[in-house]
């Protein structure tokens, strides 16, 4: 099945309209309702589902829907497990305090989803802040380490590990980006404490009084939901779900057509919601199923607009310059301004295309591109309100907290400030650390010469100074 450069269009159709319509104020209004981002989506969509199934087969659609499926189901879980689950109290927002809120983010990120880490921790790190003067750049390094960097080490973690497990990566794997993992958030955390350090010091006399003395000790509300998180956490690593494979290939036992894994999380989801606390859910969380139900919408389009893109990208991949650098490059890229799910999966796909002379393959990719595409995608998300969903999502909240967050130019000039550079730095560090060395050889060869230059003209002036008078 050949296809030609066109067949990308509905796809770059389909992520452009969810990164612009929201920004033009004459289609904002129209965007934000659900019967609205429907309408694209199957527009878009099922034409596109139609054409591939009738051009390739019935089976590059099913795969797609089967992956969409896979995905939503974990994203729907880990949402209505969360929402569940509330840090109640009001400690004083030290700087200290506020980086150890922000480093359990961190932590929890990656095994109980990105989204379930921000939406469980920005309203408790709002209460305890909300006495300060200062707060934007808290809830700014909540969406850097909780609803992004802090997603690295697990496929629960970030929506694009999971796509990236459902493509046949060892659960354990990411694993390995733990040395990345454990750079880039302690570099972000240092950088929080010193950044809210000033801030503290500039707070007005009553906000830091007020602070200091309304104090409530922490407490957790809805612990039951932690065993729900654990049926998950176990359901990803351990249960079936529906082996493609087998099925397009002709060699499917009816075992194969059962989803395990999703009937496992969506039980796990059910009984959260139905034996949990509704206090806690509907007052203390105010839980609403708005998110969820428009990442469900759109990545309906997402999914499948991307089968054609996919298999064309296959086609082309071995005439791009791809590298572990471009890979990182392109797929962080991409990552900042479209949404870092479906472009881990393309990048994933054309990973597995090129060639690499040495090194293991996982799942059929160069072990060296997967560390790149998945750094890319994860890091790169937070770059930009719409790289990643618990993005806008962190941001409504705060706004609604009465928290002026930066319009999105402004959020893009503060990550460049603060995020950038230190995803600048592990590249350098753990991804091409060869032109670390360049870099570092060319300044010091630099300095050198300057330093022979200096000196060969102060030998020159002192020669120039002891010569007679008057010459020979």
């Amino acid at each position: 099945m050949h296809l030609e450069w066109w067949s990308v269009l509905p796809f770059a159709g389909m992520l452009a309209c969810i990164a612009v319509l929201p920004l033009i104020p004459a289609t904002a209004h129209w965007w934000e309702k659900h019967s609205s981002q429907l309408l694209v989506a199957v527009s878009l969509g099922v034409p596109v589902a139609a054409w591939m199934w009738v051009l390739g087969g019935w089976e590059v659609v099913f795969a797609s829907v089967v992956e969409y499926f896979q995905f939503i189901t974990l994203l729907l879980a880990l949402f209505v497990v969360s929402g569940g689950i509330f840090l109640k109290g009001d400690i004083r927002a030290t700087p200290r305090n506020n980086t150890i809120f922000l480093a359990i983010g961190g932590v929890i990120a990656s095994f109980v989803g990105t989204t379930g880490a921000a939406m469980l921790l920005i309203r408790p790190l709002l209460a305890t802040n909300k006495e300060r003067h200062y707060r934007v750049h808290t809830v700014l390094y909540t969406i850097f380490i909780v609803a992004n960097c802090g997603g690295l080490l697990t496929p629960l973690g970030d929506p694009p590990l999971f796509l990236g497990f459902l493509r046949g990566v060892p659960f354990t794997w990411t694993f390995n980006l733990l040395r990345e993992y454990l750079f880039v958030n302690a570099m972000l955390l240092v950088s929080y404490y010193a950044l809210d350090s000033y801030y503290y010091s500039q707070e007005p006399a009553k906000a830091v009084h007020d602070d200091d003395t309304e104090i409530e000790p922490l407490g957790l509300k809805g612990s039951l939901n932690f065993v729900f998180f654990a049926a998950i956490i176990a359901a990803v690593a351990f249960a079936p779900s529906v082996d493609v494979h087998a099925i397009e290939t002709g060699h499917a036992s009816p075992g194969d057509w059962i989803p395990v894994r999703e009937i496992i999380m969506l039980a796990a989801a059910a009984c959260s919601y139905f034996l949990g606390s509704r206090e806690v859910r509907f007052k203390d969380n105010q839980f609403t199923w708005d998110p969820i139900a428009e990442v469900a919408i759109l990545f309906i389009g997402i999914f499948l607009t991307m089968i054609p893109a996919l298999h064309y990208l296959d086609e082309v991949a071995g005439s791009l310059p791809l590298n572990e650098v471009t890979f990182f490059v392109f797929t962080g890229g991409l990552s900042s301004v479209l949404d870092n799910a479906p472009t881990y999966a393309t990048f994933f796909e054309m990973a597995g295309q090129v060639a690499h002379p040495g090194g293991d393959n996982v799942a059929g990719v160069p072990e060296l591109y997967l560390v790149s595409v998945s750094l890319g995608a994860v890091l790169c998300g937070a770059i930009t309100y719409i790289g990643n969903g618990p993005n806008f999502m962190v941001k409504s909240v705060a706004e609604s907290d009465g928290v002026e967050m930066p319009s999105f130019g402004g959020y893009v000039g503060r990550a460049m400030k603060h995020l950038v550079p230190v995803i600048a730095a592990m590249v350098l560090l753990f991804i091409a650390p060869g032109i670390l060395w360049k870099v570092l050889g060319g300044v010091l060869t630099a300095a050198i010469l300057g330093l022979d230059a200096r000196l060969l003209s102060r030998s020159r002036r002192l020669a120039l100074a002891d010569q007679p008078e008057g010459g020979d």
